[in-house]
């Protein structure tokens, strides 16, 4: 069995609804593969593939995102020596997790759900007579499977976004809440908010984000990436005039891969007058050069899904290594067990 207890567990679920972008790399990604290499941390990193059931009903655009970002995490050095990396739906014992949490969960407490409330208002915006019109079990619900996810691999800590703060203090209080009624079982989660995480900006000078459709893949081949790039919006400023680098989302962009001698040599440039078309292919040929042998390992592996299937598959047996036994301590804290 893998042993766990001597060092932090941080877990982290990337839902399977997309291709990861450039935005997800610098704010996410990077900071979680460097912590997969961290020999006093345990971390649980996992492809929420039910999660995204509940926005995505294209079974195709599901197994396509998980395939991609598999290989993502993979070809830009993920340790899965170290990392549990596995897919969510592997692991059984998740689902049924969910289940008995349900068990003890207020249905007050999930009408409180950011996600949920702001469905039903906007069925009111609306002028529906069915606040409830449209919304699925599965979004009602949402916050019940994240915490099965959390609380089935006793995560100390789990790096979240400011909007999914709710979702770990509802963690927290089921936690608690089944420890009051069966006795101490769950660690109860602490959400990590990384301030200093960077946002990326997109192509129209908005977080990037793909329900913005302004983003730049992180493997797109060279000739859409130089393609994208030169579509990223700039103002009409001559190339002589002296340039503001802290409102323009090329410097931002470049910002997030540069080392701080680069970022100010660039500001210097800034200064003195850069060409929009110059800066364009400078942060093409710039990014394009730390992506390039990344982008290799992508492809190949894209070219050979059994090689990511057979990783997800060692790593869901890893993590059902944890979860197995103490789901049989769960079970039989609420009474279903053998009779003899």
């Amino acid at each position: 069995m893998t042993d766990t207890r001597e060092k932090e567990i941080v877990l982290t679920g990337i839902t399977t609804t997309g291709t990861p972008h450039l935005g997800n790399y610098v704010g996410a990604i990077r900071p979680a593969i460097e912590a997969s290499r961290d020999p006093n941390v345990k971390p649980f990193y996992f492809l929420a593939d039910y999660h995204a059931l509940i926005k995505c009903q294209e079974p195709a655009r599901i197994k396509q995102s998980t395939l991609e970002i598999a290989a993502t995490w993979l070809a830009l050095g993920l340790d899965t020596d170290n990392a549990v990396f596995y897919r969510q739906s592997d692991v059984p014992e998740i689902t049924e997790l969910a289940w008995i949490l349900s068990c003890v969960t207020a249905k007050g407490l999930m009408n409180r759900a950011h996600a949920y409330k702001a469905a039903v208002q906007e069925n009111l915006d609306k002028g529906e007579k069915d606040p409830d019109k449209g919304i699925t079990m599965g979004l009602y619900c949402y916050p019940i499977l994240m915490a099965a996810d959390i609380l089935l691999f006793k995560a100390n800590k789990v790096p979240v976004g400011k909007d999914q703060i709710q979702h770990i203090e509802m963690a927290r209080d089921i936690a608690a809440r089944f420890n009051h009624i069966y006795g101490r079982y769950f660690v109860l989660p602490e959400a990590v908010i990384q301030e200093e995480t960077a946002v990326l900006l997109g192509l129209d000078g908005r977080k990037m984000s793909k329900s913005y459709d302004n983003t730049i893949p992180i493997f797109a081949r060279e000739k859409r990436l130089r393609k994208l790039i030169m579509k990223i919006k700039t103002n009409s400023l001559p190339p002589e005039a002296p340039k503001d680098p802290d409102t323009c989302t090329l410097f931002s962009i470049y910002q997030a891969f540069a080392t701080k001698e680069e970022v100010e040599a660039l500001r210097k440039r800034y200064q003195e007058g850069i060409a929009w078309g110059e800066m364009k292919q400078l942060l093409f040929e710039y990014i394009n050069a730390h992506i390039k042998d990344a982008r290799a390992r992508y492809e190949a592996l894209i070219q050979h899904p059994e090689r990511i299937e057979q990783v997800l598959r060692q790593g869901g047996e890893r993590a059902r290594e944890v979860a197995r036994p103490f789901m049989r301590e769960i079970r039989e804290a609420v009474g279903i067990a053998p009779l003899a």
